[in-house]
């Protein structure tokens, strides 16, 4: 024989409505009053009502104790008083009511919650909601109000009631129009690109979580032509199309800035301040109050200019050159770099406090080399880009873009400039196309031409990188079995642009079988055994 299911007592809490739950004598029966009414529908029975109400109320809270009692003798009503001096105070009524919510004894394992928000001011029921959301009342809402077209007067009848779950996924509608927000700004944040490689793709969802979520600075990191930039602009036209930024984007590379120029290009100056400053001038970062500032290659910043940076970020006011008083700023920060930081703070050449600052939020896009399948889907981007620009349209023959790709995506494809690379052969091929069709003569000529431009940048095709480093004499003292694998190593650091990308490539088998990583030590070691170090190879 089955057992019946155990039904869960249904408790609700629910602010006392001096206004709404008012009423004296007989008449008050004539009113319709959300609190009494919880209580008197014959679909829905509270076993117990936690009855939130001022000091001052008390007798109010009373009267509403003995109705309830006659129209639902089996609910049970306490009376809690939590005293508001202003119950229009955001932070004393939230306050309050999180003090509440953590002094009550929740069950949710025996009992089910709701919270009433129909009753007090607007701001206690924003409060109610906020701490329903974050889970500090373990419940669901429920929402009372008067039969329709009675608007609170006479009734009989005890009114109406919808019960609310925060958790979207139970309303398809509502869960499909949140998913389609989410596609849109995960589709914006790739540049409606339809990238193949799943770990980049998780990448973009997480920075679209993060980027509409929080101002705190964020990092991205990657090669040259990996993106940065694009990345950081689509980032801020997220966040606009969002609201949660008024301002503008301001981009500035630091690796142009130099001296003094510098900081008055990034914190201004007031006139006189140095030779040639003629007259005031505001700065980048007063430019980007109230918007988003990024800047790119932030590894080469100047040690003087990071510390009024770092100031910047955490109090969002600094010193102009020559002024004698401060200025604000409030902006988000992105920055950019190729850099490994970690390496540059080792080196002293950057600011350890500023590294901690901006690595919040840090994220590494993948070189063009590492993710070959979003070749072929940028291929049609970049046509695209064509098309709008120059206002012809371009296609590849069959077998000329089958001859790109097997090129492109295969062991030749080393793209050291990234997606720049890939953006200008693919300028350059439909420029040359005939007839608006590139052809396979114009692959092979295109191809050719990338086979001697990245050959010319890579020392271990044109005469051996073991004897440029070592020397023809040194290098035929080492077998033919450790030149080919130093020459493999020392290719491999070229293309790196840390000791720790390096090691990362190197090793890739066998560090997942490892508890304890540094491969980039390893690699240091290994360079030391020929008598070479990381920054001879760079």
């Amino acid at each position: 024989m089955k057992a019946k299911p155990t039904v869960r007592p249904t408790v609700v809490l629910g602010i006392l409505g001096t206004t709404l739950d008012t009423g004296k004598g007989p008449k008050r029966w004539e009113r319709w009053r959300p609190t009494v009414s919880l209580c008197q529908h014959e679909d829905f029975v509270v076993d117990r009502l936690e009855l939130i109400h001022a000091k001052r109320a008390t007798a109010l809270a009373e009267t509403i104790v003995e109705d309830i009692a006659a129209v639902s003798p089996e609910t049970t009503v306490r009376q809690h008083v939590v005293d508001m001096a202003d119950p229009w105070d955001f932070e004393e009524v939230y306050g309050a009511l999180h003090d509440f919510a953590a002094g009550y004894a929740f069950d949710t394992e025996r009992e089910d919650y709701l919270v009433h928000i129909t009753t007090g001011t607007h701001v206690a029921q924003i409060c109610n909601f906020l701490l329903t959301e974050a889970r500090y009342f373990p419940a669901r809402l429920i929402q009372t109000s008067p039969p329709r077209g009675n608007k609170g007067k006479s009734t009989d009848s005890p009114g109406r009631f919808s019960i609310i779950d925060l958790d979207l996924s139970r309303y398809d509608r509502l869960a499909a129009r949140f998913e389609r927000e989410h596609s849109d700004a995960i589709a914006s944040l790739k540049g409606g690109i339809e990238t193949r490689n799943s770990a980049f793709n998780q990448l973009i969802e997480r920075i679209e979580h993060v980027a509409a979520r929080t101002t705190d600075p964020i990092l991205i990191m990657g090669p040259t032509g990996a993106g940065k930039s694009r990345l950081a602009g689509r980032i801020f036209e997220l966040r606009k199309h969002r609201r949660l930024t008024d301002g503008d984007l301001v981009e500035v590379n630091c690796a142009t800035l130099r001296g003094d120029g510098a900081m008055s290009a990034l914190f201004g100056h007031k006139k006189g301040a140095f030779t040639g400053a003629a007259s005031d001038r505001s700065g980048l970062l007063r430019a980007a109050d109230g918007g988003m500032l990024f800047l790119d290659e932030i590894g080469e910043l100047g040690l003087d200019e990071q510390a009024m940076m770092l100031r910047a970020i955490e109090e969002k006011r600094f010193l102009p050159l020559g002024a004698d008083a401060e200025v604000g700023s409030d902006f988000q920060l992105i920055a950019g770099t190729n850099r490994d930081l970690a390496e540059r703070v080792q080196g002293g050449e950057f600011r350890e406090d500023l590294l901690a600052r901006i690595n919040l939020w840090t994220f590494e896009l993948p070189a063009l080399r590492d993710r070959p399948e979003d070749i072929e889907p940028n291929l049609e981007h970049e046509l695209e880009r064509f098309a709008r620009e120059r206002g012809q349209l371009i296609r590849f023959s069959r077998e000329a873009r089958a001859s790109f790709l097997d090129f492109a995506t295969g062991p030749e494809g080393h793209w050291p400039g990234n997606f720049r690379d890939l953006g200008a052969a693919l300028t350059r091929m439909a420029t040359l196309a005939p007839g608006g069709r590139i052809s396979r003569e114009v692959v092979q000529e295109e191809v050719e031409r990338l086979r001697r431009s990245w050959q010319g940048g890579d020392n271990s095709r044109s005469g051996g990188l073991v004897a440029r480093l070592l020397g023809e004499a040194r290098s035929r003292e080492i077998d033919l079995f450790d030149r080919v694998q130093l020459e493999t190593v020392l290719e491999v650091c070229q293309r790196s642009r840390s000791m720790s990308d390096a090691g990362r490539t190197l090793f890739a088998a066998s560090r997942s079988r490892r508890t304890s990583v540094n491969d980039s030590d390893r690699v240091r070691k290994f360079l030391a055994k020929y008598g070479l170090t990381w920054d001879e190879l760079r």
